[in-house]
């Protein structure tokens, strides 16, 4: 749009008037809309990995009151170790893209939440984010009944917190997903913090070199991810020793691995979380899994 701009020079005891009229050019607001369709289009699905069949340790052993190390439980709901078996499963490599994500609303008419809009035209305008990065980040912003709903879509599901666990550490009980090195900022994205709550995330097809031993990335930091189970304080006391689904009910629903806000003790394999699963949060992505064929 253009803006007609006029300007009158005077001058004391001149009568003449000069006048000057000249066009300046608004720049319009950004189309978040057609950002988001340009990101949806970009969508590109992640590879799933086979977890064979057999047992894995599941939990922290108690370590003393003493300690303060990172292998000692983040808490009690962590609690008692155990060996547990699982069936074959497959899950994403990758969490879920934000373009896929966005795909995924505008197949199913649903509208883009208010907190993906507003993040999409700060990161374009402000950062001169191009949406060919946007679309690699994680999913952010989804509630765990959109993830649920994402991945019945594509003929999968949420994966369940042991499967979660199973895939980010391994048979033997990895500390973390690469093994019992503390984190570092090459092996996950995590521990930032900026002024404005602005995410600062990696693309989802990176963290090569913090993959976990079934080659899965950023299964610490990045985007804490929702799990199909329900959260159960003492569910590790009493969960079955064969493929575990969670308690029937509750209030939150189950957060694994940490995000790129998260202190170290938070992105080990064996750390819980949940959160209510209406929640929209910009630390909270998700990875779909599904039973073998």
């Amino acid at each position: 749009m253009t803006r007609n701009v006029c300007r009158t020079f005077g001058a004391l005891l001149i009568a003449a008037v000069i006048e000057s009229c000249v066009d300046v050019v608004v720049a319009a607001p950004p189309d978040t809309s057609s950002q988001a369709e340009t990101m949806a289009s970009l969508a590109q699905g992640s590879p799933m990995l086979t977890v064979a069949k057999g047992p894995f340790l599941m939990g922290t052993a108690r370590m003393s009151e003493g300690s303060f190390s990172l292998e000692t439980q983040y808490d009690d709901t962590e609690q008692p170790q155990r060996r547990v078996w699982l069936d074959p499963f497959e899950i994403d490599r990758d969490e879920v893209s934000l373009g896929e994500y966005l795909q995924w609303l505008r197949q199913q008419q649903r509208p883009v939440p208010e907190e993906i809009r507003k993040l999409i035209d700060h990161m374009t305008t402000i950062h001169a984010a191009q949406p060919e990065t946007l679309a690699r980040w994680p999913a952010l912003y989804a509630t765990w009944s959109e993830a649920s709903d994402f991945c019945r879509a594509q003929g999968k599901r949420l994966p369940r917190e042991a499967e979660w666990e199973k895939a980010a550490r391994g048979d033997s009980g990895n500390l973390f997903p690469w093994g019992q090195r503390p984190p570092t900022s090459e092996l996950a994205k995590f521990g930032q913090f900026h002024v404005h709550e602005i995410p600062i995330v990696a693309p989802v097809e990176s963290g090569e070199e913090g993959r976990s031993p079934y080659g899965l990335h950023h299964m610490a930091g990045n985007a804490a991810e929702w799990v199909e189970d329900w959260f159960g304080i003492d569910y590790y006391a009493t969960m079955p020793d064969r493929n575990p689904r969670g308690p029937n009910s509750g209030r939150y629903k189950v957060l694994r691995g940490g995000s790129w806000k998260s202190a170290p003790p938070l992105l080990r394999t064996a750390t819980r979380s949940g959160a209510a699963p209406d929640r929209r949060a910009a630390t909270i992505g998700f990875r779909c899994a599904r039973s073998a064929r």
